[in-house]
């Protein structure tokens, strides 16, 4: 049973995560600030184990694999307060039983969003130097190009779009600063002056996907955004489309809204990315979707590049060896303080 000092906690996700996201130092630390087993990591709401854990559980510290909090999982734990997500979106996660219950909810999309912007910044810079049509063509031929065929290659003056001025969006923007892009953002709650101030030029949709020589798309995957995963590969209009132009897409977005409507709180970091690199379709696929859905018209087309993008680390893990508090100890701590207080 939990102590009556620290908060009852318990893990639940898939195993494999813990080691990743909880290294030892920080599992310390975590185990100092709450009362938790390690060895027990729930994937499954309705095990005996779990039925357990979950009746003297205040906290749930979930990840990656973390089973849908229905409404079955959530009177089996009549403490809980709390759900902290070591992951990004929370969607899949929680619905309307956990909001009435009033059980407040962290995630890590904050802090997931870094690294994500930094893959995208890094496969933007790679497109503008054609780096994949040069690579799958020296593996046909053993050949290099020759100067004229690369006279045109580079970044210097290419014109970036970004669609969605979301969280990773944002973070592009800033990553893309030092380069020497035109950047272009697309965002209907963005203003001329607020994306000026994040370093872009704001046009509508059209106009973006007609200039831009590479679009990054951050529109998330909800109701709102009708079309799938194939409509949006398929989905630039062919008067606004340049052959030689790239469409990245670092978000789990499969297309773009129907209708206006923030959506800078619903990114969500399992990343796909699609794109154009000198009229070559590349295609880095949902990590969770390691069997592509029938009909997806990236699969088996000529030049596609199927591959999981990497996931971010929860902010925690990156000062675990710093001795500074995380967000998981923050939470833990002031629901400590509450305990107390009354």
């Amino acid at each position: 049973m939990p102590s009556a000092q620290l908060p009852g906690a318990v893990f639940a996700m898939d195993p494999v995560h813990l080691p990743l996201l909880f290294p030892a130092p920080l599992l310390a630390r975590l185990r100092r600030t709450a009362e938790i087993d390690p060895a027990l990591v729930v994937r499954d709401f309705t095990s005996p184990a779990a039925a357990s854990a979950l009746a003297g559980a205040d906290v749930l510290i979930t990840g990656w694999g973390c089973p849908h909090l229905s409404t079955e999982a959530l009177a089996a734990a009549p403490r809980l307060r709390t759900v902290l997500h070591a992951a990004g979106s929370v969607r899949s996660l929680v619905g309307e039983p956990l909001w009435s219950r009033g059980v407040t909810v962290s995630s890590a999309v904050t802090g997931n969003a870094l690294p994500v912007a930094e893959y995208t910044l890094a496969m933007i810079l790679l497109a503008g130097k054609d780096a994949f049509t040069h690579r799958e063509r020296f593996r046909r031929t053993r050949v290099h190009p020759a100067p004229e065929e690369t006279a045109a290659t580079g970044n210097l003056g290419r014109r970036v779009g970004v669609i969605g001025a979301s969280r990773v969006g944002r973070r592009l923007l800033e990553l893309l600063r030092p380069y020497d892009f035109e950047v272009l953002l697309h965002d209907p709650y963005v203003d001329a002056a607020e994306a000026a101030e994040l370093g872009a030029r704001l046009l509508s949709l059209e106009d973006l996907l007609r200039h831009s020589d590479i679009v990054s798309l951050h529109a998330p995957d909800i109701p709102e955004t009708p079309a799938r995963r194939t409509s949006w590969a398929r989905g630039r209009p062919a008067a606004s489309r340049s052959s030689s132009s790239t469409t990245m897409r670092p978000s789990r977005s499969s297309s773009l809204p129907r209708e206006p409507r923030d959506v800078r709180g619903e990114e969500d970091v399992r990343e796909p990315v699609e794109g154009r690199v000198g009229g070559q379709r590349l295609g880095l696929g949902d990590v969770e979707d390691r069997v592509q859905p029938a009909g997806d018209q990236l699969v088996g087309e000529g030049g596609v590049v199927d591959q999981g993008a990497p996931r971010g680390v929860d902010q925690d893990a990156a000062v675990a060896d710093q001795g500074e508090p995380g967000p998981v100890e923050h939470v833990l701590s002031s629901r400590h303080a509450e305990a107390h207080l009354g």
